[in-house]
């Protein structure tokens, strides 16, 4: 039988799809190496996603351990929760944000965790979603919640913040280069109408840009492989401002080495260079006044057969640091 047509799951993913319920979790020996979970030790895992780090978690720490698995995505919740319930441990899964760690820790481990992870990336499946709108590849609305059971959606941004700060959000976000000029484009256009699929907002980025859709196209195919399309950086911007991921970051760098017992370890992998940033500097900061006796002195990246099974891991970033 010949194969001919056949697309393997890691060429669809490089293709910006994703194989109906897969993910694939990245750096995943390189994390337990680091944050070396065994049996017995109570882990908070601030992102459970699909579950592809929890259960390693689980098995590590086996029947003796204790597992706490926070997620937001309620899809991601009831799958995961379900599929880790087989899974011989102590589990208790809370559908809350990783900004509550402090909170958490009191009601489900008081003598604080053993380890403390949280993977920052956001999953193919909820990537590849168009009806999320988090993506500029496929037409969808501009949802761009991560978690349902927030107010604001992406189009309501755009609808009511002020140009400056639609403008300081691109910037701070995402380091777009024409965040003023974009937000120009975005301010004028909702005076005629609202901007509230995928595809409107592609075409005012790549407008504002000074391209059209067909210039664009032409001038992406002389471009190296894997070049960021115009609006890839405010759509990342827009989704970080719905979902407060920064704000849910400063919370978990803040109070989670309080919910850290003696000795023991918070790992963090981020895919954006402004979370990574961030976190580097949390990690430092905690070693210079003595909260923390070792952090990485580098941050642990893919190997380059990783990236080649998975494209989508080639931005990812694992920093960690131990309490005193």
């Amino acid at each position: 039988m010949s194969n001919k047509g056949n697309k393997t799951p890691s060429k669809i993913r490089a293709r910006g799809k994703t194989v109906q319920g897969t993910h694939v979790p990245v750096l995943v020996k390189e994390i337990l190496k680091a944050l070396d979970p065994s049996g017995g030790q109570t882990v908070a895992d601030c992102t459970m996603g699909f579950g592809g780090h929890a259960e390693k978690f689980i098995q590590r720490i086996g029947e003796t351990g204790k597992y706490v698995g926070m997620e937001i995505d309620g899809k991601h919740f009831e799958c995961t929760s379900k599929k880790l319930l087989a899974l011989k441990a102590e589990t208790i899964f809370l559908r809350k944000n990783f900004s509550a760690i402090a909170a958490v820790k009191a009601e489900s481990a008081p003598n604080g965790f053993d380890i403390i992870f949280a993977d920052l990336g956001i999953s193919s499946m909820q990537v590849d979603d168009s009806a999320r709108g988090i993506s500029y590849k496929s037409d969808g609305p501009l949802d761009m919640r991560m978690d349902d059971r927030l107010e604001k959606t992406g189009a309501d941004l755009l609808a009511e913040l002020s140009e400056q700060r639609l403008s300081e959000i691109l910037w701070k976000y995402s380091d777009e280069p024409d965040h003023k000029l974009i937000a120009q484009w975005i301010a004028g256009q909702r005076l005629s109408s609202p901007i509230t699929t995928v595809n409107q907002l592609v075409r005012l980025v790549i407008n504002a840009k000074g391209l059209t859709e067909k210039t664009w196209k032409k001038k992406n195919k002389n471009l190296p492989f894997g070049s960021a399309h115009p609006a890839a950086r405010t759509f990342q911007a827009i989704r970080i401002a719905v979902n407060g991921e920064i704000d849910a970051l400063e919370k978990l760098l803040t109070d989670g080495p309080n919910c850290l017992s003696p000795g023991s370890v918070i790992g963090i992998m981020s895919f954006q260079s402004g979370e990574d940033k961030l976190v580097k500097q949390a990690f430092k900061a905690g070693l210079e006044d003595g909260i923390y006796q070792e952090i990485s002195q580098k941050p642990i990246t893919p190997a380059k057969w990783e990236i080649i099974k998975n494209p989508r891991s080639s931005s990812a970033k694992f920093r960690w640091a131990k309490r005193t």
